[in-house]
Formats: structure tokens, sequence, C-alpha cells
């Protein structure tokens, strides 16, 4: 356990640096968006390409930041389960009839 902690500690654990497998669903998702925005790119004036720019990069901060509250309240649930477990409540259970 201490380890964990240590690794926590000096920025050892960075979930969020994992790639994308190749040939994974999401590696195609990705590479799709990616062909879409290019094509789109490709049709609009420089004005436009600057209004899709800022939607993408909106876009890209909304992601982030709900991937960060999803992640928070994930942990959260999670230690809340860790701290069910360790109540002795056995609720209508005994150990001794």
């Amino acid at each position: 356990m201490r380890k964990i902690l240590e690794d926590l500690y000096f920025g050892n654990i960075v979930p969020y640096e994992k790639r994308i497998a190749a040939g994974s669903e999401l590696r195609h998702l990705v590479k799709r968006a990616a062909d879409c925005e290019a094509r789109l790119a490709e049709q609009l004036n420089d004005r436009g390409k600057q209004t899709l720019d800022t939607l993408i990069g909106t876009q890209h901060e909304i992601d982030s930041t709900m991937a960060r509250e999803y992640f928070i309240l994930g942990f959260r649930l999670g230690v809340r389960l860790m701290a069910e477990c360790m109540d002795e409540d056995d609720g209508e259970l005994t150990d001794r009839g």
C-alpha cells in the first residue's frame, strides 16, 4: 500500500497519459472525427475556420472538465464502497444465535 501512496506523492500515477490502443474502436472514432474536421475546414473561409477552431477548443475544455468531474465522482464512490466494506454492521445477521 505504501508504494501506491509514494507513487501518488511523487506524481508517478498519471492515468490520463495512457495512449489509445492501435486498432481499437476509440482509435477509429478519433480518426473519423479528425477526418471530418479536416473536410469541414476545407469548406470554410478563414472566419469559419476560426469559429470551428473555437468550437473544437471549447469542446475539448468541456470534455476535460467532465472527465475530471466523473473521475472525482467515481473515486469518491470507490472510497465509499471500501468504507462500507470495513463496517462491521451485518444488518439482520449476527455471529451468535
